[in-house]
């Protein structure tokens, strides 16, 4: 938390800029009011990066129009319908948003959009204090109506009118609070967490898109364990991600094991440490996250208590894919997303055979043919779900897991492992069996896969000689 004063000579700076010195003497010319709002005014204060450059203003979307055209290289209005214009000015992407006033009946997803002319009154109808703040232009007076100042210097999340109708008019804001606690590092006061408790069946009224959105930006910051625990602990997630609360399970005096829920926490840090210190893949990877988050949901359905205190989920690593793949459909994320987040439960637990007897070649080749264009993510779920305080044993597992990073790095110089294919492709198989395409070209196409998994490249002529003895055999048990 920087001071008031190094705070605004942040701001001072900003607003010097090309981009937004030349839009707020565009708007004092119209005669019409500018402010740079929310999240820049905060993050100067908390000294955090700047990256977008929100205004609000009195002037009518069609006023901000012809405001900004002639100053800007590219506008749009796809946002129009909420006050919203689009510009880039000076090479920087900007929003200017008409004052708002909106009204909410609290049964349907979306208000009816209203415009307000006071820069106070919009301020208000935030969603936290510390994102109601705003800076007059070109004036640079700082508005805080509602003591935004204060909660950035106490580090609270509370909002600018009452919870419950503050809440009631967009209850989002409710895993607003719970992103903001892991992207601030900050806490709700208790008013808000009490609100929150009682109105968490309201987001039933909100998009699943918006909801998405909400997860996806919890799991993108630094540290989303904290954002993750309000939804828990609020009974926000017991609506929207089920299976998370769901990892809480109960231990009895007779059988036990350890944590899943607070497991599966730690594996989401793990993973998000390892993706970056590994540095190949882009930061944040969402995918990664929510399989990371996920790895374990099979584990309530296939819990089973068995003599001697010992428990065991069996297949826990099937189910898990299954449950993910539906609730990621419920959530509409996208099916790459799905597609990849399922993929990596189901194989999650294979390493750790590994672990139990050396690997041949073919083990190996068929370990990176099934993780595919999910490698490297593989490994960095596999590695992050050893989370033992046993460190002999934890060593253990991560000089197994170096060797076999290693034994595949091998493979694959020596045979280009990473894009596996037999060594006859369709065509030539057809060629060679003299049949038209169907089912035993297919057929064929595996057992050369097979092969070439099993000993590496053959090269043609071997690969020819196989497949027609293959292909003799085949005819001869059929007859």
């Amino acid at each position: 938390m920087q001071s008031v004063a190094a705070a605004l000579a942040r701001l001072g700076d900003l607003a010097a800029s090309p981009t937004v010195s030349r839009l707020a003497n565009a708007f004092s010319d119209a005669g019409h009011e500018l402010a740079l709002v929310g999240g820049p005014v905060r993050d100067a204060f908390l000294d955090r990066p700047i990256n977008d450059l929100d205004f609000t203003t009195d002037a009518t979307p069609d006023q901000i129009l012809a405001i900004v055209k002639p100053i800007s290289d590219a506008h749009w209005d796809i946002g129009r319908a909420f006050g919203t214009i689009g510009a880039k000015i000076a090479g920087e992407t900007v929003e200017i948003t008409t004052y708002r006033a909106d009204s909410y009946d609290g049964e349907t997803r979306k208000p009816d959009v209203v415009f307000g002319t006071s820069l106070e009154d919009d301020l208000i109808r935030r969603d936290f204090t510390v994102n109601a703040l705003a800076l007059r232009l070109p004036e640079m007076t700082l508005v805080d109506p509602s003591g935004g100042i204060d909660d950035l210097i106490a580090k609270t999340l509370r909002t600018p009118t009452t919870p419950e109708v503050s809440f009631g008019d967009d209850p989002l804001r409710m895993m607003r609070a719970a992103r903001f606690t892991s992207q601030l590092g900050f806490t709700l006061d208790l008013d808000t967490a009490v609100a929150m408790d009682a109105m968490a069946d309201r987001i039933r009224n909100i998009s699943i898109e918006r909801v998405n959105e909400e997860i996806s930006k919890l799991l993108k910051s630094d540290s989303p364990r904290a954002g993750i625990e309000l939804l828990v602990e609020s009974g926000l997630a017991d609506i929207v991600l089920p299976e998370i609360p769901a990892l809480r399970l109960e231990v009895d005096e007779h059988h036990h094991h350890k944590d899943v829920y607070q497991h599966s926490l730690t594996v989401l840090e793990q993973a998000i440490d390892y993706e970056k210190s590994r540095g190949k893949l882009d930061s944040p990877d969402l995918i990664l996250r929510v399989a990371a988050l996920f790895h374990d949901i099979g584990k309530p359905a296939t819990r089973k208590l068995e003599p001697g205190g010992v428990v065991s989920f069996y297949h826990h690593d099937v189910v898990g894919s299954k449950l993910a793949k539906r609730r990621l459909k419920a959530l509409r994320f996208d099916n790459e997303t799905i597609n990849a987040v399922t993929r990596l439960i189901e194989l999650h637990l294979r390493f750790f055979g590994y672990t139990e007897g050396a690997w041949t070649d073919s083990a190996v080749r068929r370990y990176v043919r099934d993780a595919g264009d999910q490698l490297e993510r593989l490994h960095i779920l596999t590695r992050a779900d050893v989370t033992t305080r046993n460190k002999r044993k934890a060593d253990r597992l991560g000089f197994a897991y170096d060797d076999l990073e290693q034994r595949i790095a091998e493979l694959a110089e020596q045979e280009e492992m990473a894009s596996v294919r037999p060594d006859l492709d369709g065509e030539q198989i057809m060629a060679i069996l003299g049949v038209r395409p169907g089912p035993e070209v297919g057929e064929a196409y595996r057992y050369l896969l097979e092969q070439r998994l099993d000993d590496g490249p053959l090269g043609e002529e071997e690969a020819t000689k196989r497949l027609l003895a293959w292909w003799a055999a085949r005819d001869a048990a059929s007859s």
